[in-house]
């Protein structure tokens, strides 16, 4: 019972959502949206109003706004139900059994330290711990799991150049940033993407795909990485530190180092490392190849997940591999994908982007609107899928309305929200490896601003110029 007397504010707000829901239902006039149009429009401004104060679990809230929509009738209690034993929601929780299972092994730290230990400057360094984070995203889904696995990673790292304090505070603001933008190199990166998915499929009928996601978001994963990851150097080293050469390194400590703090395996691959690795070839091959066999992602992520946890053949018990989900984004996944649906099918989020953008509104302003409120929406909403879950509902009927494709606009408005990178409160990789640096000098909030000064305008100008020219190239039009 305390955990819901904590949560009395939103409980207040369910019965003050639901009051004024009926009310508008009744008294709304033609000349505006319908009854349904009006409560599901009340009900989402009231849940990103407590969304954006914070002043309540957000898969909490989310449930109670369901719970109004349907105790006002406008939405079914089967639709609810129905999105739990949504194929997304299977492939996340197949997803994240499969990280703990590769995780376990320590085969992509092991990775990352190896590629690593190939650098000789520190640009050199920083550009291929950028790489190295960039392919921890095939692996691994959500960045804060990401972020703890890579933690050890950059101890070794930090160790390895300890004398140079200027470089390891880098560094520690390195690792974050760049998990945080590399995560759209794949549909599991973040679970912003399987809401956007999730969304255009129940929307438009048509989501984006594994193979689709990565090679429309590999590209834009990979731009935005490696040119945070110039501003940084750029703006935390000066040109004499980046061009010094590093001590020489291998298995992420410095040679003639007499005890490393961090111990890293090196040398042949343990049967375990190699049973990971393979399965999760097997599956990312499975998943790129699904047009040509027709499995399910899902159902293939769950033969993955059922292999990583064999009894004598896995790397990790099935018990323990489920204690690594995150059953609380699930929840909050399925509530804003039915408060996001319901938004659609009532009319509401047309007849809201109408009133905001009137039709005369050019293309290409439109999507320079949408990526710089996308851009800026992390001031306001920490939560990558809660970003998400606001704006793509908005999106995709602004995209009818201004002629554009939604798939296009609601990945342009995913990838520019990917962008939370300007206090250590905007998302949970950079508190981690701010409060975690084992002793370490990490960044501060200076430096935090300084590279968001420069890498917000980046990150938009990228968004847009890879939906003009680098996705349309791809198969993604924007008209």
């Amino acid at each position: 019972m305390p955990g819901l007397f904590k949560q009395w504010p939103a409980v207040v707000w369910a019965g003050v959502l639901l009051a004024v829901a009926a009310a508008l239902g009744v008294v709304w006039s033609g000349a505006g949206p319908s009854a349904q149009a009006a409560i599901a429009l009340t009900v989402f401004a009231g849940a990103t109003l407590a969304w954006v104060s914070g002043r309540g679990d957000a898969t909490f809230v989310g449930l109670i706004a369901v719970l109004v929509l349907v105790a006002a009738g406008t939405v079914a209690p089967e639709r609810l139900f129905a999105g739990l034993g949504n194929e997304t929601v299977w492939l996340l929780i197949a997803a994240f059994v499969l990280a703990a299972g590769i995780g376990a092994t320590g085969l992509p730290a092991r990775a990352a330290l190896a590629l690593c230990a190939r650098a000789r400057t520190v640009r050199q360094l920083f550009h291929l711990v950028a790489a190295a984070l960039v392919l921890t995203a095939f692996a691994l889904p959500a960045t804060a799991g990401r972020a703890a696995l890579v933690l050890p990673v950059f101890t070794a790292l930090a160790a390895s150049v300890r004398e140079r304090v200027t470089v390891v505070r880098a560094l520690s603001l390195l690792f974050p940033a760049v998990v945080l933008l590399s995560a759209m190199a794949t549909l599991t990166g973040a679970g912003a993407h399987l809401i956007t998915s999730q969304l255009l499929a129940g929307t438009t009928g048509d989501g984006i795909g594994y193979l689709r996601w990565l090679v429309l978001g590999l590209p834009f994963a990979l731009i935005c990485s490696h040119l945070a990851t110039e501003g940084l150097l750029r703006t935390m080293t000066d040109r004499d530190e980046r061009r010094a050469p590093l001590p020489r390194m291998r298995n992420g400590s410095a040679v003639g180092e007499q005890e490393p703090r961090q111990p890293v395996r090196h040398g042949r691959l343990t049967r375990d490392e190699a049973r990971a690795g393979a399965v999760l070839l097997v599956v990312m091959a499975l998943w790129c190849t699904e047009s040509l066999h027709g499995i399910p992602p899902a159902v293939t992520a769950l033969g993955g997940a059922v292999l990583i946890t064999a009894p004598k053949w896995g790397t990790i018990g099935m018990s323990a591999a489920l204690d690594a989900v995150p059953w609380s984004l699930l929840m909050f996944m399925v509530t804003t994908t039915v408060l996001g649906g319901t938004l659609a099918s009532s009319g509401a989020a047309h007849w809201l982007t109408s009133l905001v953008f009137p039709a005369a509104a050019g293309p290409v302003a439109v999507l320079l609107a949408v990526v710089v409120v996308s851009t800026a929406s992390h001031l306001v909403l920490q939560s990558r899928s809660a970003r998400s879950s606001v704006l793509v509902p908005l999106v995709i009927p602004l995209a009818s309305t201004a002629g554009l494709q939604p798939a296009a606009l609601a990945f342009a408005s995913t990838a520019a929200a990917g962008f939370c990178h300007t206090t250590v409160a905007s998302a949970k990789p950079l508190a981690l490896f701010a409060q975690s640096g084992g002793g370490a000098p990490v960044f501060g909030e200076q430096d935090l601003l300084r590279l968001s000064a420069w890498l917000g305008p980046v990150t938009a100008a990228v968004t847009v110029g890879c939906a003009l020219t680098v996705w349309p190239w791809l198969g993604l039009p924007l008209r």
